[in-house]
């Protein structure tokens, strides 16, 4: 088994740098995918609501830590707060949904997984108008955050972060933050290498 090594978070609380994303996992698949994936080595399991398998990967990490392959303070696990829940009624729900589907009793890392919000509407995660936009919840992210800080407060989640954001919604979130976001999860890749974003979340001492 590889020993995945970790990075430490603005918190002092440690994340392994390499997870599994279950983004696109399709059903039926997904929780085979995490057994072997914890059996291989993995400990970081990267979920989010809006990838409708959550109930799936809670399955398999429960299985797992039932074995005794690994005990559930080995594992790092992320999920991220959907458009449709940006009101901050809406958040606690939110993760209580997730951590019910995951099958666990707290979250390693909570993510605000957009800076925009959507209308909500029920089970729909995609709201739309006649003419195919999607519809804006009038939410602003920093009230939102206000309730992600809430999450930590009350044991719900060890670490809040972002996805998404770019300098300018950083630095307004900051200016306004109780609680640093410890990360921001962003695409990067050779053709996107995000290094002025990078830099910049350094100076603000977000991975």
């Amino acid at each position: 088994m590889v020993i995945v090594p970790n990075v430490q978070l603005n918190n002092g609380l440690t994340m392994p740098i390499f997870g599994l994303g279950t983004w696109g996992s399709p059903p039926g698949q997904v929780e085979q995918a995490v057994k072997d994936a914890i059996d291989a080595g993995y400990r970081s399991i990267d979920c989010a609501h809006v990838y409708r398998n959550e109930h799936e990967v809670g399955t398999a990490v429960n299985e797992k830590i039932s074995e005794g392959v690994v005990k559930r303070e080995d594992l790092f696990i992320t999920s991220k707060l959907w458009n449709t829940f940006h009101h901050p009624k809406s958040v606690r729900k939110a993760i209580e949904t997730s951590l019910k589907n995951l099958k666990l009793s707290y979250l390693d890392l909570y993510l605000v997984h957009w800076p925009m919000s959507y209308k909500e509407d029920g089970d729909n995660l995609f709201p739309k108008d006649n003419k195919g936009m999607f519809i804006d919840g009038k939410v602003d992210y920093v009230d939102t955050w206000k309730a992600m800080e809430e999450l930590v407060d009350a044991g719900l989640t060890k670490s809040i972060g972002i996805s998404n954001f770019n300098k300018g919604q950083i630095e307004r979130l900051v200016a306004n933050a109780r609680i640093l976001p410890a990360t921001n999860q962003v695409e990067c890749h050779p053709y996107l290498n995000q290094k002025r974003l990078k830099d910049f979340c350094e100076t603000k001492k977000i991975i």
